[in-house]
C-alpha cells in the first residue's frame, strides 16, 4: 500500500534533506579543515618545543660541571675536615666569592655532613648563608643518598628563585659535604618574554617555575590537596608561596602531548611589552630530557577555528548549489518519465484490481466457511470441557464422601442402635403401663430421627451437581456445612477448633456448594496433616478485606516442604500414600476459585504448620 503524499509536504522534505546533505558536506568539510590546520598548528609547536628544550637544555648545561670541580679544590675537602679552621674559611669564602663572579651564578656554597654551611660566596652580605642549616632541602638529601642532585626552589633566606645543583665531596667510604651551586634562568626568562606564543615550564609537582608571563609563575598546574600543600610548607619548595591555580582550562585533548586550553585574560606579563590575549590555544608538552620538568608552549588557535568554519560554510554552500541543481534535473526527468508511465499504470492498476477483487471474494468466502467450522469446533470442544470439569468437580464431591463413609457410617450406627434399644424399651414400658416413660422414649427416637435426616440430607445436598450460578452466600454457615461433615474426624483426633469472625453477617458471591466443597477439602487436608499430633488446633479466621471475603484456614502439623510449595495446586501431585488420594482436591478446588473470581494460595505459617488463604467476592453490599 503506497502512501500519498501531500506536494507541499514533500517539497518541504525534499528541502530538509537537502539541507541536511548540504549541512552535512559543510560539516565534514569543516572537520577536515580543522584537522589539517590544527596538524600544521603542531608541526609549527613540536619545532617551538625544539628551540626552546635546547635553549633550556644548553643554560642548565653550562653549569652541571660545577659542583663536581669544588671536590677538586684541596682547600675545599681541607675546610671540611677542619671546620673549625678559620684561615681555611676565609681562603674558602674568597674563592667561592670570585668563582661566583666569573660564572655569574647567583650563589655557591659548601655544607658539611650534617647540612651546615660552612663557606659562601655570599659571605659578606647581610644575608649569608653562612651558619645555615639546610639538611631539609631536597638537593642536599639526593647529594648525599645519590651523589649528586637537582632541585627548582625558592630561596629560604632572600626568597629568589633558582635552579640548585649539588655535588657530594669526597669519596663514597668516606663523605666529608656536599658543594651546591644556584644559578639563575632570568635571563632565559627575560629571552622568553619576547617571544610570539607563550612558553611555561611546570615541575615535578605540576607547578609552573619558568614561563614567558610572570603572572603565570608559581601557579598549579592541577588542583592541589591540603596534604600536597602542607608538604611544600615544610620542605620550603616554594617559600610558602600562594599556590594559585593555572588561569586555563582544557578543552579537548588532541592526543598525549597536545590539548586544546581556553586561556583567561590575565595582566600584562613583567616587562610590560606583550600582553596576553585570551582565547583558545593549543599547548604542546614534552618532559625535558634528564629531568622530570615539562615544558609547554601555547600556540594561538583562533585563526584555526575561523579558517574552519569559512571553508565549512564555502563546502555547505557549494554542496547546496550542487544539490538544488541535480534535483532541479532529477525533477523534470520524473515528471516525464510519471507521464509516460501514468497511462501504462492506470491500465494494469485496472486490471490488477478486478483480478484482486475475484481472488479476494474467494478467499473470504473460503475464510468464512473455515472460520464458521472453527467456531463450531471450539464451540462444542467448550461444552466437552466443561462438561468435564463438571464431572471432574462431581467425582471430587463423592471422593469426599467417600473418604468419609466411615465416618458417616459411624454417625448412623450409633443412633440406630440406640433407636431400636429405646422402641424395644418403649415396647415393655407400654405393657407395663409406664406411659411418662414411653413418652419420654418416643421424643428420644424422634431427637435421633431429625439428627440423622440432617446429615444425610446434607450430605445429598453435598453430593447433587452444582448449577454453577452465583448468589449470597452467608459464609458462616458454609463453615458450619464444612465442619459438620469433618466433625466425626475432628472428634476422633481430639482437635480444637478455633474460629475468628470479625461480622458473623458477611457473604460471599458465589455458587455454595462448591464453595462448601473447598472449605471441606481444606479443612480435610488440615486434618490430615496433623494426624499423630499431640495437641492438634485448626484455626479459621473470616475478614472482609478491600471487597474480597478472605478465608484462612491453618493447622499446627509440620508444614509444608519446599517441593509442595512448589507443585501443591498440579494435578495428581500428592504427597500422601498410594490409594489414598489422588492429587485432584487443591488443583480443583483452586480451578473453582478461579471461576469465582477469587484466588488460593498456601504457604507456611509464621509458628508452624500450613496457612491456606481463600479470598473470594463479597457481594456488593458488604
Amino acid at each position: 500500500m503506497r502512501i500519498s503524499v501531500p506536494p507541499l509536504l514533500a517539497r518541504i522534505a525534499s528541502l530538509l534533506l537537502l539541507g541536511a546533505l548540504a549541512m552535512g558536506v559543510g560539516y565534514g568539510a569543516y572537520r577536515w579543515s580543522e584537522a589539517r590546520e590544527y596538524a600544521q598548528l603542531q608541526q609549527t609547536g613540536k619545532h617551538r618545543l625544539d628551540l626552546y628544550t635546547a635553549s633550556l637544555g644548553r643554560e642548565i648545561e653550562k653549569y652541571a660541571y660545577f659542583p663536581n670541580t669544588l671536590g677538586l679544590e684541596q682547600n675545599v675537602l681541607e675546610l671540611l675536615r677542619h671546620p673549625n679552621d678559620k684561615r681555611l674559611v676565609g681562603e674558602v669564602n674568597r674563592y667561592l666569592e670570585q668563582l661566583n663572579a666569573s660564572a655569574s651564578t647567583l650563589s655557591i656554597y659548601v655544607l658539611d655532613r650534617q647540612g651546615k654551611v660552612l663557606a659562601s660566596s655570599n659571605w659578606q652580605r647581610p644575608d649569608s648563608f653562612i651558619g645555615e642549616d639546610l639538611s631539609y632541602r631536597p638537593y642536599y638529601q639526593d647529594a648525599i643518598t645519590e651523589g649528586r642532585g637537582q632541585f627548582f626552589g625558592v630561596g629560604t633566606t632572600v626568597g629568589e628563585p633558582g635552579y640548585y645543583l649539588s655535588s657530594a665531596l669526597g669519596r663514597a667510604s668516606n663523605l666529608l659535604g656536599v658543594a651546591v651551586v644556584k644559578v639563575g634562568l632570568d635571563l632565559l626568562e627575560h629571552s622568553w618574554s619576547s617571544a610570539e606564543v607563550p612558553v611555561l615550564v611546570e615541575d615535578e609537582n605540576g607547578i609552573v617555575i619558568l614561563s614567558s608571563l610572570e603572572n603565570w609563575k608559581f601557579r598549579a598546574m592541577h588542583p592541589l590537596d591540603a596534604a600536597t600543600r602542607r608538604d611544600f610548607d615544610n620542605s620550603y619548595k616554594y617559600n610558602r608561596r600562594t599556590l594559585e591555580p593555572f588561569p586555563g582550562t582544557t578543552l579537548r585533548i588532541l592526543d598525549t602531548d597536545s590539548r586544546l586550553m581556553l586561556l583567561s585574560a590575565p595582566p600584562l606579563a613583567a616587562s610590560g611589552s606583550t600582553p596576553q590575549k585570551a582565547g583558545t590555544f593549543l599547548a604542546q608538552s614534552r618532559i625535558l630530557p634528564g629531568t622530570a620538568w615539562r615544558l609547554t608552549v601555547f600556540s594561538h588557535a583562533g585563526q584555526v577555528e575561523q579558517i574552519a568554519r569559512m571553508q565549512g560554510a564555502l563546502a555547505a554552500t557549494g554542496a547546496a548549489l550542487i544539490l538544488i541543481c541535480l534535483a532541479m534535473a532529477a525533477e523534470r526527468r520524473r515528471r516525464m518519465r510519471d507521464r509516460l508511465a501514468a497511462r501504462e499504470a492506470l491500465q494494469r492498476a485496472n486490471d490488477e484490481l478486478e483480478r484482486k477483487v475475484e481472488t479476494r471474494t474467494l478467499d473470504l468466502s473460503a475464510a468464512n466457511c473455515r472460520l464458521q467450522e472453527e467456531v463450531e469446533e471450539r464451540t462444542r470442544a467448550e461444552r466437552t470441557l466443561r462438561n468435564a470439569q463438571d464431572e471432574l468437580v462431581q467425582a471430587s464431591k463423592l471422593a469426599v464422601i467417600g473418604q468419609l463413609s466411615t465416618s458417616i457410617a459411624h454417625e448412623l450406627n450409633q443412633p440406630l442402635a440406640a433407636l431400636s434399644t429405646l422402641s424395644h424399651n418403649a415396647i415393655r414400658l407400654q405393657k407395663r403401663g409406664d406411659h411418662g416413660m414411653v413418652e419420654s422414649n418416643l421424643e428420644r427416637i424422634c431427637q435421633m430421627v431429625d439428627h440423622m435426616g440432617r446429615l444425610t440430607g446434607h450430605l445429598k445436598t453435598f453430593a447433587r451437581k452444582s448449577s454453577g450460578a452465583a448468589r449470597t452466600v452467608p459464609v458462616q454457615q458454609a463453615l458450619n456445612n464444612a465442619l459438620y461433615v469433618q466433625e466425626q474426624r475432628i472428634r476422633r483426633q481430639h482437635i480444637l477448633v478455633h474460629r475468628e469472625q470479625a461480622d458473623a453477617e458477611l457473604a460471599a458471591w458465589c455458587d455454595p456448594i462448591r464453595l462448601e466443597q473447598v472449605l471441606i477439602n481444606l479443612i480435610g487436608n488440615a486434618i490430615d496433616a496433623m494426624e499423630g499430633c499431640a495437641q492438634p488446633q485448626l484455626q479459621i479466621s473470616v475478614t472482609a478485606h478491600g471487597g474480597f471475603i478472605r478465608i484462612q484456614i491453618q493447622d499446627n502439623g509440620p508444614g509444608l516442604d519446599e517441593d509442595t510449595l512448589r507443585h501443591m495446586f498440579e494435578p495428581f501431585y500428592t504427597t500422601k500414600e498410594a490409594g489414598v488420594g489422588l492429587g485432584l482436591g487443591l488443583s480443583i478446588s483452586a480451578g473453582i476459585v478461579r471461576d469465582f473470581g477469587g484466588t488460593l494460595t498456601g504457604t507456611n505459617a509464621p509458628e508452624r504448620g500450613a496457612l491456606f488463604t481463600l479470598e473470594i467476592p463479597a457481594r456488593e453490599e458488604d
